[in-house]
């Protein structure tokens, strides 16, 4: 019998597809689209199990659709701009868009073997000056419709890689990449104007159904929509045109027990008052050296400096608060200012106890509770609490109810006013780096800030430029930088700083539905392909992605460049989980850690007989060195294992741990599978065999099952219905046109998974055409209901046989059987029984 070699059968079906251009994707009216769409990587160089295992799924899906009669669409493309190839030239000495393509290149030969149904005629990389031409052209037109905007803002700078961070770039306080502390910096920035969509993005979740719950949480709580009190404090022997503090609360409920109030350094005042007094410059300098994020905050020591300033406070003007200026307030949320009330906030708390303010409880947990606390009493809004100092007198309240009464209470007695604010801010969008997009506008002398002209895009990078001062080399690119003004023609500059890679992956999506086009997008072609009916990608990506991709759809529809019905852009999205591999460490005399490749390994030891440390299963690593090369396990087992694998393990939204035994028992399945085959093509032809009706049977169930499995993203549940099927033809008495019929069958169900075997399969059993465009097998209605159903028969409760019956026996007939078997007689010793239910279908119940 001829062996199941997959190297030799994966590069013939691959070849076969290409000729035939299966999976070019080109508009029909006589089919209905189907768009699915994985996230798209970064070209780093080499591709990860965790590449295959999401590409893989997403191919199921593509393949399945296209069985289904749907013209699919599943581009690829690569997310190409960024600070690691600056990196990455800086060190070896190269260029970033040599060592990007490059990467690219190399990485499209590392996804070629895996079969994936990708359409590589719509591929294309941000890098790509035809890619962010058009996105500078975005850009032109959101300036236009005002969504994009400049002004000065405090940012997170990293002072080693010399660029603006993300909050989201800042991990205890250093730089995701350099490591560096990161500093509080102001710069003139570009912003996108996302806050103004921030109701109808939070709005839009309720209606995107096929999205995780927990995606949409996190979407939720990342806008932060919140209903407070917006107010102000009147000073005493504040500067000139100080003579207010804006201040805006979600807690106006502790508004009796606020003992001082806070400022940013960078909020107005304390800038006029670092003008003319050392210490508060120093002051406000130190505490821009601190990062901007929650968690630096949070962790930070809480440090003010007392102004001097004091307020009055609103609801009695006989109390006066100093003011200080604190590190802890950001001047882009709320007002940058706060009242602080340390009795019911963690923060205000660490900071009154520093300086020696009053803590004044304004409510407790119980009537009987001290007022004097040891912490700071923080309950759930929802919680109810007594309110010994409330707006309505004291009562048992919850957080909301007091909040809609202060609130009230404010507007009544002219104090302020009830608002509603979003956490949202807007984006972003300037970076100070060299491999970006840049930023398609001109500083003129006599016209300020110039948009280039469209017919001038793409506005290209420089190929000429060193990486060896540090900082962004196209500040110091003069034949770059220097240009002519696009209004008046004067001597001008082009802006240096590029855009957020956010940006790229903000609309790419969109540009797979016309790549080649000379415009953004071609409204015919979006029209037809959009929405995304599925996305594929990590949960990572949950909140900032997957946000500005929404906002970047609604700006695209405002600006003319999608449809309407494009505005949330993705239907469904996926998150999928890791794969994971256990981790192998040896220690030196010191204690340190050294760490060993899997393949290093055998037996828990390494070559030279030394035993390795096994830590338990963690997210693949090149640090770690668990990880497990896909070509290695694609050169020794075949792509259509490694795909079966990360399917078959674990539900798609879980973590799947990579095993060589698990490879290998896949591999096995495999062989095992493609040998049935090889038998049932060595049997006698139109012979009958006893158990046809049976196969055929088996084979209906495991076509609905894999079905339901496939459209509900249980791939592994799908794989474990094939399992046991193959299990069964194995073991069948069938005759030779049943078990074609079941193995044919079988491997439609497998292409999705494993389309090369599927292919070999039904081209040696004489399939027409290829598997890949067969009609998906239908599931015969008839052929799912059992023709008899197994009964448990309980007796007082208990378990105490079971019967085989017709499935639509009469209930007098099945209760005359089950009295007639041997364990009910025993049990009921010649008495009549009290009483016998029979449950159709499920359940005989003798009450002895």
């Amino acid at each position: 019998m001829p062996r199941y070699t997959p190297a030799e059968i994966e590069a013939r079906w691959q070849q076969a597809w290409e000729k035939d251009a299966v999976f070019k994707a080109v508009r029909s009216a006589d089919k209905p689209k189907y768009y699915v769409l994985e996230m798209f990587p970064y070209p780093s160089g080499r591709i990860h199990m965790g590449h295959v295992r999401n590409y893989t799924m997403g191919d199921v899906i593509a393949r399945y659709k296209l069985a289904t009669g749907h013209n699919v669409l599943h581009p690829m493309g690569w997310d190409a701009f960024g600070m690691p190839a600056e990196n990455a030239a800086m060190a070896i000495g190269g260029h970033p868009k040599d060592w990007t393509y490059g990467n690219i290149a190399d990485m499209r030969a590392q996804m070629k073997p895996l079969g994936l149904s990708i359409d590589w005629s719509r591929e294309f990389a941000t890098c790509d000056p035809e890619y962010y031409g058009q996105q500078q052209a975005l850009f032109l037109d959101f300036l236009q419709e005002g969504l994009v905007y400049r002004k000065n803002a405090v940012v997170n700078w990293d002072p080693v890689d010399m660029t603006v961070l993300a909050n989201e770039q800042v991990e205890a306080g250093r730089g995701w990449r350099s490591g560096a502390l990161v500093e509080r910096r102001e710069l003139t920035q570009w912003f996108f104007k996302i806050s103004d969509h921030s109701e109808e993005l939070l709005a839009a979740l309720d209606s995107l159904d096929n999205w995780p719950a927990k995606v949409k949480l996190m979407q939720a709580n990342w806008i932060g929509k919140s209903r407070g009190l917006q107010f102000a404090f009147s000073t005493i022997d504040a500067p000139v045109g100080h003579d207010r503090i804006d201040v805006y609360t979600t807690r106006p409920d502790t508004l009796l027990g606020a003992s001082f109030v806070g400022i940013s350094p960078d909020h107005p005042l304390a800038k006029l008052l670092e003008r003319d007094n050392a210490d508060v410059a120093a002051f406000c300098n130190q505490c821009r050296q601190g990062g901007t994020t929650e968690e630096a905050i949070e962790t930070a020591e809480k440090l003010g400096l007392d102004t001097g300033i004091r307020v009055r406070h609103p609801f009695d003007t006989a109390r006066e608060l100093p003011v200080y200026i604190a590190n802890f307030i950001l001047m882009d949320y709320g007002t940058g200012a706060i009242f602080g009330c340390p009795a019911h906030d963690a923060r205000d708390f660490e900071f009154a106890t520093k300086y020696g303010l009053p803590i004044i409880s304004t409510f407790l947990p119980s009537e009987d509770a001290s007022p004097k606390l040891a912490e700071a009493f923080v309950p759930a809004k929802t919680e109810k609490v007594f309110y010994n100092l409330g707006f309505a007198g004291d009562a048992w309240q919850t957080g909301l109810e007091a909040i809609d009464a202060a609130i009230a209470f404010c507007e009544e007695n002219g104090v302020g006013q009830g608002v509603t604010k979003y956490r949202l801010r807007d984006w972003g969008l300037s970076r100070q780096r060299y491999w970006g997009c840049p930023i398609p506008v001109v500083h003129c002398d006599t016209c300020g800030v110039v948009p280039e002209k469209k017919e001038n895009l793409p506005i290209e990078l420089p190929y000429d430029v060193t990486f060896d001062v540090p900082g962004n080399p196209l500040d110091r690119h003069p034949t770059w930088r220097d240009c002519a003004c696009p209004a008046c023609g004067a001597a001008a500059k082009r802006e240096t700083d590029t855009m957020d890679t956010f940006v790229d992956s903000s609309w790419y999506f969109a540009r797979f539905t016309a790549p080649h086009a000379d415009t953004p997008t071609v409204l015919e072609d979006a029209a037809y392909w959009m929405n995304v009916d599925q996305y594929i990608g990590g949960i990572e990506h949950a909140i900032l992605h997957l946000l500005y991709s929404r906002f970047f759809a609604r700006a695209m529809q405002i600006t003319g460049h999608l449809p309407e019905s494009a505005i949330e852009p993705f239907d469904a999205l996926f998150t999928q989980g890791m794969v994971t591999h256990e981790i192998y460490q040896t220690r030196e005399d010191n204690g340190r850690p050294v760490y060993h490749l899997p393949e290093d390994v055998t037996d828990g030891k390494l070559a030279d007989g030394t035993a390795v440390e096994i830590i338990p299963s963690a997210k693949m690593s090149k640090s770690k060195k668990n990880v497990v090369d896909p070509l290695s396990i694609i050169s020794a087992y075949g792509a259509d294992t490694a795909r079966w694998f990360v399917l078959s393990d674990s539900p798609p939204e879980r973590d799947v741990e990579w095993t060589a035994s698990g490879a290998d028992a896949a591999f096995k399945h495999l062989g095992r599978v493609w040998n049935i085959s090889e038998r049932i093509l060595e049997m006698a032809p139109d012979t009958a065999g006893e158990g046809d009706d049976a196969l055929l049977r088996a084979m209906h169930k495991t076509i609905n099952d894999v079905t339901m499995g496939v459209e509900s993203f249980g791939f592994n549940a799908a794989i474990a219905k094939l399992y046991a099927f193959t299990a069964t033809l194995q073991k069948s008495k069938a005759g030779q046109a049943a078990q074609r019929q079941a193995i044919m069958t079988l491997a439609q169900l497998m292409s999705p998974m494993t389309p090369h075997l599927a292919e070999d399969i039904w081209a040696a059993q004489g399939g027409e055409g290829l598997i890949v465009t067969a009609p998906w097998p239908k599931a015969d209605e008839a052929m799912l209901v059992d023709d008899t159903v197994t009964l448990p028969i309980q007796i007082n409760g208990k378990r105490r046989a079971e019967i085989q019956v017709p499935a639509d026996m009469p209930k007098e007939e099945v209760e005359k059987i089950a009295l007639a078997h041997e364990a009910v007689i025993r049990t009921l010793d010649g008495a009549t029984p009290k009483k016998v239910i029979v449950v159709p279908g499920r359940i005989v119940n003798v009450v002895a």
